[in-house]
C-alpha cells in the first residue's frame, strides 16, 4: 500500500525553506498570509495535515506516525524552519524529535507536549459537522444557517465551513471527521513515552496567545525537557489562533527568529 499522499502550496523560489503545519479542522491555505510576507525572501510550504484539506486519509492516528509523513517532504540537504499550530504543532514537535537533521529550526504555535482536556469541545464540532444533511443542502449559506445554532460564534463557524467542499452536484466534509472523532483521545494527547530520551537541540520559539491556556508556566517544564534551546513569547491581543488573531505581530516574530 503506497503512502498517503499530503497536498502542498508553494510560494517562493530562492531563499531558505520554511514549512507551516496547521491545526485541527485547517489547512495549509490558513497559512497564506504569513507565508506571503517570507515569500520574497524564502521558499514556503504551506501543507494540508494529513486527514485534511486535499490530502490523502490514513487509517490510524499517532503523532509520531504522522510526523514521519510530513518528513518526507524534507531533505537533511535543506533543513526546514518548521511552524506548527496546535495539532499542527504537536507534529511539528513529533518530527523534532524524530528527525533532527531535517529541522533547521522550530517554531510552536499555542500548543504545548502535554495532554489536553479539550477533547469535548472538539468532539462537539464533530458531530455537528457530522450531523448536517449535506444531500439535501444547495448553496453554502444555507449550511451556515444551519450549524448557527451550535456553533453561535461567527469566526469559529467560518472557519469549520472552510472544510465543506462542493463535488459535482452534492458537497462533502474535507477532514476525516470519523476518524479524528475516534481517535480524539490521541488528538488531544501526546505519547510522552514516544519520546522518552529524546530532546531537540536546535532553536525553538514557542509562540502562546495572551487570552489562550495552551502555553503556560504550568507546562514548561515539559516543554524544556524536549526542547532545552526554548524561548517563550508571549503575544498580547491573542487567543489561540495567533497568526491570525494579531498577524503583523506574529510575522515579526517570527522574522526575527528566522534571521
Amino acid at each position: 500500500m503506497s503512502e498517503p499522499q499530503l497536498n502542498v502550496t508553494r510560494l517562493g523560489e530562492e531563499g531558505p525553506l520554511i514549512a507551516f503545519c496547521h491545526g485541527l479542522f485547517g489547512q495549509g491555505k490558513n497559512w497564506t498570509q504569513v507565508a506571503k510576507a517570507f515569500s520574497a525572501d524564502h521558499r514556503t510550504l504551506l501543507v494540508d495535515m494529513p486527514n485534511h484539506g486535499r490530502s490523502e486519509w490514513t487509517e490510524g492516528f499517532a503523532y509520531d506516525d504522522l510526523a514521519d509523513r510530513v518528513a518526507t517532504l524534507f531533505s537533511a540537504d535543506d533543513p526546514v524552519t518548521l511552524v506548527g499550530h496546535s495539532m499542527g504543532g504537536k507534529i511539528a514537535m513529533a518530527l523534532a524529535l524524530r528527525h533532527p537533521e531535517l529541522v533547521e529550526r522550530l517554531v510552536v504555535v499555542d500548543v504545548s507536549p502535554v495532554a489536553y482536556s479539550s477533547a469535548r469541545e472538539f468532539l462537539g464540532y464533530i458531530d455537528t459537522m457530522r450531523a448536517l444533511d449535506l444531500a439535501t443542502l444547495e448553496r453554502r449559506d444555507q449550511a451556515d444557517e444551519a450549524l448557527r445554532s451550535a456553533v453561535p460564534d461567527d469566526v469559529v463557524r467560518s472557519f469549520l465551513l472552510q472544510n465543506l467542499r462542493r463535488e459535482g452536484d452534492g458537497w462533502r466534509w474535507m477532514p476525516n471527521l470519523d476518524l479524528l472523532s475516534a481517535h480524539m483521545p490521541e488528538l488531544a494527547g501526546w505519547p510522552a513515552e514516544r519520546f522518552e530520551g529524546r530532546s531537540y537541540g536546535g532553536p525553538v520559539l514557542w509562540i502562546g496567545g495572551a487570552r489562550s491556556g495552551y502555553v503556560s508556566d504550568e507546562f514548561a517544564p515539559a516543554m524544556e525537557a524536549l526542547f532545552p534551546r526554548v524561548r517563550r513569547v508571549t503575544v498580547k491581543g491573542a487567543g489561540h489562533w495567533v497568526h491570525s488573531e494579531q498577524p503583523a505581530v506574529f510575522i515579526e516574530v517570527l522574522r526575527r527568529f528566522v534571521s
